[in-house]
């Protein structure tokens, strides 16, 4: 992705063997295997879907999409807002289909509201041809950073954005 720098994943090094993430760990073959990047102000993230994550034929589950909505809505609170949570609420829209066959999915978050406590963002997921197949506001309670630090192994948002 052009002219946005990539997000590391602190996660995959800290845990080791441990680390199964079903959005975001490489070694998960089941999983969505999903990696994020930034410019600062959203997250992104490009995912191509498969045949394991059908629900009608050649239709992306909605779980599925919910999930891929979630998994970004967190990488955008632990890249961003510098510190870890949990999700509170999402309500998701569905506007069309999302075909598996139109190839990759685009994916973006951006935080709507911060008010230290909880945070507000608002994902998009589109086609390959840029139409809008689903969107969601999730809504995330944040876990205060030396809480998130202690409790939950948040490395720290330099984790995440340092170079490769």
């Amino acid at each position: 992705m052009e002219n946005l720098t990539k997000i590391n994943n602190p996660f995959i090094a800290a845990k080791g063997d441990e680390y199964h993430c079903f959005g975001c760990s490489p070694d998960n073959k089941a999983g969505l295997l999903m990696e994020f990047y930034t410019d600062g102000s959203k997250v992104y993230a490009e995912w191509t879907p498969t045949k394991t994550f059908e629900g009608y034929h050649n239709v992306v589950h909605g779980g599925i999409q919910s999930t891929i909505m979630d998994e970004i809505a967190s990488w955008t609170v632990y890249a961003l807002l510098d510190t870890a949570g949990v999700t509170q609420k999402m309500t998701v829209d569905y506007h069309k289909s999302l075909f598996l066959s139109h190839g990759d999915v685009r994916i973006e978050s951006e935080v709507k509201v911060n008010d230290g406590k909880t945070a507000t963002m608002y994902v998009e997921v589109k086609n390959s041809k840029g139409e809008l197949c689903s969107s969601a506001e999730v809504v995330y309670f944040l876990f205060p950073p030396a809480v998130a630090r202690r409790k939950f192994n948040y490395p720290g948002k330099e984790a995440f954005l340092k170079t490769l």
